[in-house]
């Protein structure tokens, strides 16, 4: 696999990751009356976005699509479960979410600093987007802790 698709492959698996993360967050707030929950539907619809984006940019080029795994899932379900039901409060939703999100973008930073001389420009200015909008994403669960 060409670095190309190395980027697009991580850019797919961190924002499926993290769709099946906030989707799960959300389901298990859905009765709660949490403030944070519009900022959570807001990053999983940008992060539905990239996922779709890349995974159709990986399609054209023939590459083979790897999911993350199910007990990857099955782990991240349970923590949510257990953290939510722990302390459901916005600034303990914010935190896990922002060291989650934190994980994902200094992947994406490696990966950029790795492969940065050896993908084409569009790759790149895709990458640098994906950090961006994940740093974003950051700073707007930062204002609920």
């Amino acid at each position: 696999m060409s670095e190309n698709c190395e980027l697009l492959e991580h850019i797919y698996q961190d924002s499926e990751m993290a769709c099946f993360t906030l989707e799960q967050l959300l389901e298990d707030l859905k009765e709660k009356d949490n403030k944070i929950k519009g900022i959570l539907e807001d990053i999983l619809k940008e992060y539905q976005s990239w996922k779709k984006d890349s995974l159709e940019k990986l399609e054209e080029n023939h590459q083979e699509i790897k999911e993350k795994g199910t007990m990857s899932k099955m782990m991240a379900g349970m923590g949510i479960k257990k953290e939510v039901k722990e302390d459901n409060s916005d600034a303990s939703i914010a935190d896990m979410l922002i060291q989650g999100i934190s994980m994902g973008s200094l992947d994406t930073e490696k990966k950029i600093k790795a492969y940065q001389k050896d993908i084409d420009k569009d790759q790149l200015t895709l990458a640098k987007k994906f950090l961006k909008f994940q740093e974003k994403a950051i700073d707007k669960l930062k204002k609920y802790l």
